[in-house]
């Protein structure tokens, strides 16, 4: 995060890749790592979680050795199947916090954990103090956010008895863009709320997709790529 930060740091344009659901497609990651790496113009990687299948860390450190034969900076949110057995802890130790947020230039990306099924509801999934504290921070230089999570409101991994709310809340964040998910293991966008922002759901990666957002101060464009 700190290499984003620093490499993004007063950039006007943003360009970031969005993929999910490498579980299990370990050449069709090599491969897209190998597409990605063939371009000079993405800042970074945003990996929309389920690295491993069923939580065992040679599946974690199969993936992590993988994509970090990536030529730019990225992170990796927790999904469901990244939470099976010991996998929290192995997370936490390969990839890091379940909650986190960073700055490429003026927009804050807010990652967040949402398999609130995988916590049986014991843990606060999303941690709505995690998101207050991230709101009352004042960022310098924060205008735009967007918002990262493996599994979108209304799916059966969502604790949906606060999917309204959740949504509120974050639409307090300064401009918020759209949010992004994985999960579903399929391409969509949807305006889940009905309120403008668009959920964008990116496909696993055994069908070889992956999407590129571009920020300019004045708009975003997705570009889905097929490789």
């Amino acid at each position: 995060m700190s290499l984003i930060e620093q490499n993004c740091r007063n950039k006007e344009t943003i360009r970031f890749a969005f993929i999910g659901d490498t579980q299990r497609w370990y050449d069709e990651t090599e491969d897209f790592v190998n597409h990605i790496n063939q371009r000079n113009d993405v800042d970074f990687v945003i990996h929309g979680g389920d690295v491993a299948d069923f939580g065992l860390t040679k599946e974690f450190m199969w993936m992590r050795d993988i994509l970090n034969r990536l030529t730019m900076p990225y992170v990796v949110i927790i999904g469901n199947h990244d939470c099976l057995a010991n996998g929290k802890q192995i997370f936490r130790t390969i990839f890091g916090e379940e909650n986190f947020s960073f700055m490429a230039g003026n927009i804050k990306f807010i990652c967040l954990n949402t398999n609130a099924l995988e916590y049986e509801y014991s843990h606060p999934v999303p941690d709505f103090s995690f998101i207050e504290k991230e709101y009352r921070e004042n960022t310098p230089g924060h205008e735009r956010t967007i918002v990262a999570m493996h599994a979108r409101p209304f799916c059966e991994q969502f604790n949906n008895n606060v999917a309204y709310i959740f949504q509120e809340i974050i639409k307090q964040f300064p401009d918020l863009q759209f949010c992004l998910n994985a999960h579903g293991h399929n391409k969509n966008a949807i305006d889940l709320f009905e309120d403008g922002i668009l959920y964008y759901e990116v496909p696993c990666m055994q069908k070889k997709h992956y999407y590129i957002f571009t920020l300019t101060p004045e708009k975003y464009e997705m570009e889905e790529i097929i490789f």
